[in-house]
């Protein structure tokens, strides 16, 4: 089977290596022994979102052989699922013919991410590369994306370490807005109603209260493989969070997006609705954010190169590292932070940051540094992002800027103590401040190349400019018994 599999466009464009072509004639074999029925072949688009096609068992061995075609405008979508490039045109931005006419890309599977759904036993599951449709790269695969930053860190002889705090809301689905008038793009959202109160946060009363729906979500991410760690009534009504230990952050990515997915279904299917939306638009709401904890191994013997010195001063790399993502936050910011809502988080006094600082364990601050002399476990904690990034496209910019101010050799500035009361730059304020200063970034335009920045750029003002189109509630509210 290995050699049949390798006879097809994959092997010839070395898509997958002998390693991977070993390990797809694994799991075919035991998704036939296994008895499955499906097989989804999923890849993350630019905004994090899962798309892909479901197949028949008999039909796996072909995907690893020859790929699996998808529509090319799945890349061109906005969040409202609208395609917001003209692809008949000849040229839309990325030379002619490249992503025109509607025609396909294709989608390889990744065979190290096989698993089986424990909320549809039947089902295998693969995460997928995105490739043209001859099996050249393109520059629209975020997965792609994370791996090549990956591998300038290991060129540096560096790994990352991550782990992961993600916090959302588990809600009761009390109306799904089925009627004929609710399906628009985007869809009129769901009502809905609290499983528990909030405002005691971590007391053992509201964990109680969520603790069926959280054993549920916590066995089936351990029968995925998922490094769960902890599971917490957050401080929102009806809000969770779930902390992962530390792993790579390929590895992590892909969790997070399974994570994501895996809330979702498993919510809809036991008539809740779960939202990693920032800030919903729900009474009493406290916002959603996603931590991510970061330390530096040497390749070579994975001596954590965080860990102060005798007098506490920062490492060179710890240093380098902090400056790096501290000059690069504003543009990093439509990587961490890409939608409208999540804007609405930067709020002082809300252990949210709302400034680009660092502090020595300050909640307040966008970095937190947890780091002592002789302290094994010394990180730092990002909190800028909001739950609903793409987490390749948001572990890459933590990759690029922070190996940017070791290279470089950066240093940080001071420690802040008061997050909300000193001069630091604010954070973007919108998602289009973040826009423009993605676009005007020379760093991000050599990292990431002119293509993909144009191209993503594109994208998040078509989503900012049907938000200007919006008559909102305030505006209403404002203006139309006044004048």
């Amino acid at each position: 089977m290995e050699r049949s599999l390798r006879n097809g466009l994959v092997g010839e464009k070395g898509l997958l290596d002998d390693q991977a072509f070993s390990l797809a004639e694994e799991v075919i074999r035991k998704a036939e022994e296994q008895g499955l029925e499906t097989i989804r072949l999923s890849f993350a688009d630019q905004h994090g979102v899962l798309r892909g096609k479901t197949v028949v068992v008999s039909q796996l061995a072909s995907a690893f052989r020859s790929g699996l075609a998808m529509t090319s405008t799945l890349l061109l979508k906005d969040t409202s699922h609208r395609t917001v490039f003209s692809v008949w045109g000849d040229d839309i931005g990325f030379g002619e013919g490249v992503l025109t006419g509607a025609g396909d890309v294709m989608i390889v599977p990744d065979p190290s991410t096989f698993k089986v759904l424990p909320w549809s036993p039947h089902s295998g599951w693969f995460l997928c590369d995105v490739h043209a449709r001859d099996g050249s790269k393109i520059p629209f695969c975020s997965r792609s994306i994370l791996r090549d930053a990956i591998g300038k860190l290991d060129a540096a002889g560096m790994n990352l370490v991550c782990g992961l705090e993600v916090e959302f809301y588990m809600l009761k689905l009390d109306e799904p807005r089925l009627a004929h008038a609710d399906g628009g793009m985007p869809a009129e959202p769901p009502r809905t109603s609290l499983i528990a109160h909030g405002y005691q946060y971590l007391t053992e009363a509201r964990y109680d209260a969520l603790e069926d729906v959280m054993d549920e979500l916590r066995r089936a991410s351990q029968a995925l493989g998922l490094p769960v760690r902890s599971m917490e009534a957050e401080f929102g009504p009806s809000q969770c969070e779930f902390t992962f230990d530390p792993d790579g952050p390929l590895a992590h990515a892909d969790a997070m997006m399974l994570f994501r997915s895996m809330v979702k279904q498993m919510a809809a299917r036991r008539g809740l609705h779960a939202t990693f939306m920032c800030r919903p638009k729900l009474d009493n709401v406290v916002p959603s954010g996603w931590h991510l904890h970061q330390s530096l191994v040497d390749a070579r013997d994975g001596r954590n190169l965080f860990i102060p010195a005798e007098d506490g001063s920062l490492s060179p790399q710890a240093s380098g590292w902090i400056a790096g993502l501290l000059e690069h936050a504003a543009a990093s910011c439509l990587l961490t932070t890409p939608t409208v809502n999540g804007y609405k988080r930067y709020q002082p006094f809300q252990l949210a940051p709302d400034r680009i600082q660092w502090g020595n364990d300050n909640k307040g601050a966008m970095i937190r540094a947890l780091m002592a002399p002789g302290d094994k476990a010394s990180r730092i904690e990002n909190r800028v992002a909001e739950p609903t990034a793409n987490p390749y496209l948001y572990f890459a910019s933590q990759i690029l800027g922070g190996l940017d101010g070791i290279s470089r050799g950066l240093k940080a500035p001071p420690p802040i103590e008061n997050p909300y009361a000193n001069d630091s730059i604010k954070l973007p304020q919108s998602l289009v401040a973040a826009i423009e200063r993605f676009e005007a970034s020379s760093f991000y335009r050599e990292a990431l190349g002119d293509v993909f920045v144009n191209y993503l750029t594109h994208i998040k003002r078509a989503e900012w400019d049907r938000y200007l189109m919006t008559v909102s509630e305030w505006e209403q509210r404002e203006y139309f018994s006044l004048f």
